[in-house]
């Protein structure tokens, strides 16, 4: 663990664990090359970013006691890492509460993780309905959508706090698309329905494309709140 790098650190963050003060720690890596990608840089060129040992992080967080409360580990895809679950266990020996963003293609570390206790929320992309077509367009890969479906299953079965997070995407996300996701993932804890922005996105060509109007991501979040416990817009 001493020569493990993160790639990014943010100290103090309302935006990444809803209703909480939470720092951010950037894991590298992505097995996805989603279009729309909003880091492509930290997901698939991240030796271009200076790295940051894990100890120096550690220490600062040690400052931020009755300041934040808890700490998000994103990416990138943090799941690849086969060094998470020992991450996980040095920021919990500092009391702290641990938000997981993931993509959902490694149940097998997810699983590990909520065995473990390791985990207080759990933030889950799903990217489009759950066949390997749309979710090969949505993710530039030949994603397993079965993968997707099993982590969807654990966090369902676990107990925890999580939610379900969908970018809504012209090209890739409609009414329709969305209500057969909608059929598939019926019942889930949460659901945030985030809009698409342009800036920055990985594949050039989805910088030029215009946004959902507000009114439309609303139109969706009504289609939605019949099939999911709580509803989240962030338009």
């Amino acid at each position: 663990m001493d020569n493990f790098y993160i790639k990014g650190f943010i100290e103090t963050s309302m935006l990444d664990w809803w209703g909480k003060i939470a720092s951010v720690l950037f894991l590298p890596g992505c097995n996805f090359r989603c279009p729309y990608c909003h880091n492509p840089e930290l997901a698939h060129n991240p030796d271009a970013l200076p790295d940051i040992p894990l100890e120096n992080v550690l220490v600062r967080l040690g400052k931020f006691k009755g300041w934040i409360d808890g700490v998000v580990i994103t990416g990138g895809e943090p799941t690849l890492k086969d060094e998470l679950p020992a991450i996980i266990r040095q920021i919990k020996q500092k009391n702290w509460p641990v938000k997981l963003d993931t993509n959902g293609s490694r149940p097998d570390m997810l699983a590990r993780l909520l065995a473990e206790g390791l985990l207080n929320y759990v933030a889950l992309d799903v990217k489009a309905p759950l066949n390997e077509l749309d979710y090969q367009r949505a993710t530039g890969r030949g994603a397993k959508v079965e993968a997707i479906r099993e982590c969807i299953d654990l966090l369902k079965a676990s107990g925890l706090d999580y939610e379900l997070r969908t970018t809504v995407c012209p090209t890739l996300l409609d009414k329709t698309k969305l209500k057969q996701l909608l059929d598939q993932i019926k019942g889930a804890k949460r659901l945030v329905l985030q809009n698409f922005k342009p800036a920055q996105a990985l594949d050039a060509n989805f910088q030029q494309l215009k946004p959902y109007s507000k009114e439309y991501i609303q139109e969706l979040g009504q289609l939605s709140e019949k099939y999911v416990q709580e509803l989240r817009l962030v338009a």
